[in-house]
């Protein structure tokens, strides 16, 4: 419904503030009030109408309460921001609309790139050397330098370099050298590894036209190549083949005949090295050990990246072998940055309205969300604003993605809301402006690095949200320039390691005294029949692992739920948050389009079927879950600041008995409860990290109810930890589950992961500092509410609906714990309640 201004009749906004009152406003006559929540926009607007008629509302009344207030900032401190940069009248607007504080601007340029030698000084072959002229290239950038001579001389290098800086140059063109120097004919040399079809085929012609001009062969392999195409490559090898992990695993257990072809290769490339955190690069460890086994000849190994901030460590950790990093800079126009946060409104509002503006202006934009979910509901709303926006996400078909890409540098569409695949090096043409939910600083730099490519002014808007993490940025946005992510795999997952030992025996038998680091799991197939000993040589047996093999997926573990519409199948999710987003009447996001789940069959033949709802139905829906952890084997254990906390295998029931409705646009993390008529459970084996919290014996004493103040403290003292750690953690928290154990004091932390991804293990390396941080946020969050809010003690993973929480608890048990108080680690309590 619409209201008028009693002034001037314009439209009147009203809209809830961070700090739940309700900020009333005429963007046109300036006047403006400051009223208590209330869920009735009616009520709120007959309140203001009554207070203008006593004039009690002005036009200038209002800004000073609500700059002392923290929700906007006074215009003299954003002038001061500003210095002496020359924001244009787009970004100016923004930074004084007073719809938002205004945490952070900055004009962010690039160093110029340190240039390096001439192209004649390096030594190369004619023909690249003459080839390079004919592009225009006379001289190196000094990275470029480096790294060329690097590869040359035959080491495994990192190459660590803004987006579009010169990095594919930097490892095609040594690569090529040593094709042309050492290769024999009909031989793979080289394999350049892209982390999906997509990427691969994108950057396919760039490489391919480089090479044919020098007389190299290159050819892609993956899922989509046609019948004809992987016979001609079969039979006549290119020294260069492009692929992706998920193919080299396939065709190496199933020792293929592509496989064989690739026994001959002696440098493998791995672009986009930061994709292969948590399962997804405990396995592709596996993997590059797979091949190292299969190659006749030492592997050389080339990684690049735009965000690794621990390039050297992870890097060895994936290959397994030791490393040099190189880094460089990129060249491009200034980008204005602007840390925005939505204290009149909701993260997503702000999103919409800043893609609103900066598409009105012709300005095309990447909106990039942090989960399927939002990057669906931001879409919906704002096409509702008549914005050209289509959504880019896993888990819509690849044809859809391709003509969502192909939309977006044809120019006809002005907008995309995508998820993190679009951070990767697809060309989508030229984008003048960047819009972020939260995210590490490194992985914005990167996102950031794909406007104003072509030199024009770029805009990048970092939309901080309704969340622990967005609060603290708040108020120390210099803190978000420090907090670099964390790159992280485990590959002693056992259920990777379990796997990926049988795949070794199929890609080639292990001799009796091959892989003593893998014994203990050689011995376990060997009991289970999986594998056999004979002449002295491991060897599988197919015919009981075969469905084996053939179910795992590389990119995560455990079984698939298959999504059907009108019987075709539209995509799958894996167990178990499947069971959390395709129960029985959850609504389902797909393309921009809500559907309603209408039948689950789950454990016997795991299938959803789903059905379109009416475009104006005013719900989503959470699961409402369950879960209890066992310890099985503790790892490690330390003292942080005084407590007790151990790294340790975990054993986790999950049980989802019901779910709410929450109302489509708005940001509530409370909704009505509806329960499953039969729960659903599962069961699986992680890693996590658990410690005991001291008990909040201030609050305890001046409550009324003992029990629920101390439960409820120490949920809330799990949902801080895990959101406030997010980027120390390098942005792990949508990777952890938690619980909390009734009066115990017990909190657990762990993998979502089944088995494991390491995200865990970043939390324990560093976690002083993240208990630290986690004070922070309660200590300065200016909500009133007992249970405190989405910007402290919510978490929108929360399978309690966001009850039994109690803010002053929380914060009086994370000042014990960051003041020294001494804790050891206990047995739970029998008949604890375990809050998620």
């Amino acid at each position: 419904m619409k209201f008028s201004c009693p002034k001037c009749k314009s439209k009147i906004e009203i809209q809830k503030t961070f700090n739940k009152k309700m900020h009333v406003s005429c963007e046109k006559c300036g006047i403006e009030d400051l009223l208590e929540f209330t869920k009735n926009p009616d009520e709120v607007f007959l309140e203001f109408l009554s207070r203008y008629d006593k004039g009690l509302v002005t036009e200038k009344g209002l800004s000073e309460g609500l700059k002392e207030e923290g929700i906007v900032r006074g215009e003299n401190e954003i002038k001061e921001m500003i210095g002496n940069n020359k924001p244009d009248k787009i970004t100016e607007e923004i930074l004084f609309s007073k719809k938002d504080y205004v945490s952070q601007y900055k004009v962010l340029k690039n160093p110029e790139p340190k240039m390096g030698c001439s192209v004649e000084d390096l030594g190369l072959d004619e023909s690249i050397s003459e080839h390079l002229k004919e592009l225009g290239i006379k001289q190196f950038y000094k990275f470029q330098e480096e790294t060329i001579q690097e590869i040359i001389f035959g080491e495994n290098v990192v190459i660590e370099a803004p987006t579009a800086s010169g990095k594919t140059e930097a490892f095609l063109i040594p690569v090529i050298q040593r094709i042309k120097k050492e290769a024999n004919d009909g031989n793979v040399f080289a394999i350049f590894i892209y982390p999906t079809k997509a990427l691969a085929r994108d950057q396919h012609p760039k490489i391919q036209k480089f090479a044919e001009k020098i007389g190299i062969n290159i050819k892609v392999f993956d899922g989509d190549t046609k019948i004809e195409e992987r016979r001609e490559i079969i039979e006549k090898p290119p020294q260069i083949i492009i692929t992706n992990f998920d193919v080299l695993h396939y065709h190496m257990w199933h020792q293929t005949k592509f496989a064989s072809i690739l026994t001959s290769a002696r440098i493998l490339v791995v672009d986009e090295a930061h994709v292969y955190s948590g399962i997804f690069g405990s396995n592709v460890h596996y993997i590059i050990k797979r091949l190292k086994r299969i190659c006749s000849n030492k592997i050389q190994f080339v990684a690049a990246s735009a965000t690794l901030e621990d390039a050297k460590e992870f890097c060895q950790n994936l290959f397994g072998e030791k490393m040099q990093v190189i880094r460089g800079s990129g060249k491009k126009g200034l980008t204005d940055f602007v840390m925005l946060f939505p204290s009149l409104r909701t993260q997503r509002k702000l999103m919409v309205e800043l893609t609103k503006k900066m598409t009105e202006k012709k300005h095309k934009t990447m909106v990039f969300n942090n989960s399927h979910l939002n990057s669906e509901l931001l879409a919906i709303q704002a096409k509702k604003q008549k914005v050209n926006i289509k959504v880019h996400r896993a888990g819509l078909m690849a044809n859809y993605r391709a003509s969502v890409e192909k939309q977006f540098k044809d120019n006809s569409l002005t907008a995309i809301s995508c998820t993190p695949t679009l951070e990767l090096g697809i060309d989508v043409g030229n984008v003048d402006c960047v819009i972020s939910s939260t995210i590490p600083v490194n992985r914005l730099i990167q996102r950031i690095g794909r406007a104003a490519r072509k030199g024009q002014r770029g805009y990048a808007f970092l939309a901080l949200g309704n969340d622990p993490i967005s609060q603290y940025y708040k108020n120390h946005p210099d803190d978000y320039f420090e907090d670099i992510e964390k790159t992280y795999i485990d590959p002693k997952n056992p259920f990777v390691e379990e796997f990926q030992v049988l795949a070794m025996a199929c890609d080639r038998p292990i001799s009796k005294h091959e892989l003593k680091e893998h014994q203990e799991v050689i011995e376990h197939h060997i009991i289970k029949e999986n594998i056999t000993l004979f002449n002295n040589r491991i060897i599988p047996n197919f015919d009981k692992i075969n469905s084996i093999l053939n179910d795992y997926s590389i990119r995560g573990i455990g079984k698939s739920i298959d999504i059907f519409l009108s019987d075709q199948k539209v995509g799958d999710r894996v167990l178990p948050i499947a069971l959390e987003e395709l129960h029985k009447d959850a609504i389902y996001f797909l393309a921009g389009i809500r559907y309603r789940v209408k039948e689950f069959d789950y454990p016997k033949k795991n299938y959803a079927k789903i059905e379109k709802i009416p475009r104006d139905y005013p719900y989503y829906t959470k699961s409402l879950t369950e879960e209890w952890p066992t310890i099985e084997t503790v790892f490690e254990k330390r003292i942080a600041n005084g407590i007790e906390v151990a790294f340790c295998k975990l054993h986790i029931q999950k049980k989802v008995y019901g779910y709410v409705n929450i109302e489509l646009g708005q940001e509530i993390t409370q909704g009505e409860k509806i329960l499953l008529d039969i729960p659903l459970e599962y069961d699986f084996v992680t890693k996590g990290i658990v410690f005991h919290a001291p008990r909040p014996l201030t609050v305890i004493e001046t409550s009324e109810d003992e029990a629920y103040a101390e439960a409820s403290g120490y949920h809330a003292t799990e949902h801080v930890v895990i959101e406030g750690s997010n980027m120390i953690t390098g942005g792990v928290s949508q990777d952890l589950g938690g619980i909390s154990l009734g009066t115990s004091g017990l909190i657990f932390i762990y993998d979502g992961a089944i088995g494991g991804s390491g995200a865990s293990k970043a939390l324990y390396d560093r976690f002083e500092k993240a208990l630290e941080r986690s004070m922070y946020i309660v200590k300065e969050c200016p909500c009133q509410n007992e249970s405190g809010c989405p910007r402290c003690t919510f978490s929108y993973r929360c399978g309690n609906n966001n009850e039994f929480l109690h803010k002053l608890s929380a914060l009086e048990i994370l000042q014990r714990i960051n003041s020294g108080e001494k804790t050891e680690l206990v047995d739970p309590t029998e008949g604890d309640r375990p809050l998620v």
